[in-house]
């Protein structure tokens, strides 16, 4: 399935996304999508209904976030191997957790903003993981059950303030717009091998990012066990995976996102993101 919410911010309503390609508005039997909704067997009652049975929406409405009351957004650095190699950093012998504030949380079609006495914002197209079942100690093995399904995330990063204000990089990861997330969740039963996904990244119509999930040094099963050991997943709590090669800090000279460029994500299967950058 491909679920998303739709309509004014802060006032979404859960959607479903047709194999016709028309939109369904899912509310009566899910008014809301979030972490409760996200359990094994509300998903599997929603999988059993006929979409042709629920009201087409008309129109265009704004996409929103794909998943609401989010609890918390764990990210993992240089979690792909070409991605190290461009920041010229060593690869991690264990994954490295940090967390960005799900006040960042915006619709994959929103507006952007570099916050004020901000220079150096910059891109990461993510896959991101979405947690359905509660996760304590989970064996590797185990893991991948208890994921719900899978979304874009782009963990947009103010470098400066990551990597010289002092502190962890949650100073650099946080402003409000920060973390675009849609446009859907797809349920994890359509994504066959999270690991072969292509992800992609242009602005302004020029290629950034283009590479694929089978560069994570840590793949994502390894990822839930591993989190899952020094605090719970909740259901609900997304796992920002990591971004491949292509970040303006890489580039020669480092290149950075400039109010009116527009920044388009993808990653295979779950969709496109469109944002225009802009200026808080």
């Amino acid at each position: 399935m491909r679920l998303l919410r739709i309509g004014p911010a802060g006032r979404e309503r859960p959607a479903m996304l047709a194999a016709d390609g028309t939109l369904r508005d899912i509310s009566a039997v899910l008014p809301e999508l979030d972490g409760a909704a996200l359990a094994p067997d509300r998903l599997a009652d929603l999988r059993a209904r006929d979409p042709a049975d629920f009201p087409v929406v008309e129109g265009a409405p704004r996409i929103g976030p794909c998943v609401g009351g989010v609890g918390k957004i764990i990210c993992i650095g240089r979690n792909y191997a070409e991605h190290a190699a461009e920041t010229g950093s060593e690869l991690p012998s264990e994954p490295m957790l940090f967390s960005k504030a799900v006040s960042a949380i915006t619709g994959p079609m929103d507006p952007v903003l570099i916050p004020r006495g901000a220079e150096r914002v910059d891109w990461e197209v993510e896959l991101a993981a979405v947690i359905g079942t509660e996760a304590r100690y989970v064996p590797e093995a185990e893991a991948m059950a208890l994921v719900a399904g899978f979304c874009i995330l782009n963990d947009v990063s103010e470098r400066d303030w990551q990597k010289n204000r002092g502190g962890q990089f949650v100073k650099g990861k946080s402003a409000d717009s920060f973390a675009p997330f849609g446009p859907w969740l797809v349920t994890a039963d359509e994504v066959p091998d999270c690991q072969a996904l292509r992800l992609t990244l242009t602005v302004d119509g020029e290629s950034r990012q283009d590479g694929t999930t089978s560069d994570m040094v840590f793949p994502v099963a390894h990822l839930v066990s591993y989190i899952s050991h020094f605090m719970s997943l909740q259901p609900g709590d997304v796992i920002a995976t990591g971004t491949p090669a292509g970040v303006g800090l890489g580039m020669d000279p480092p290149t950075f996102l400039r109010e009116g460029q527009v920044m388009e994500a993808t990653v295979e299967g779950l969709g496109r993101q469109r944002n225009v950058i802009g200026r808080a």
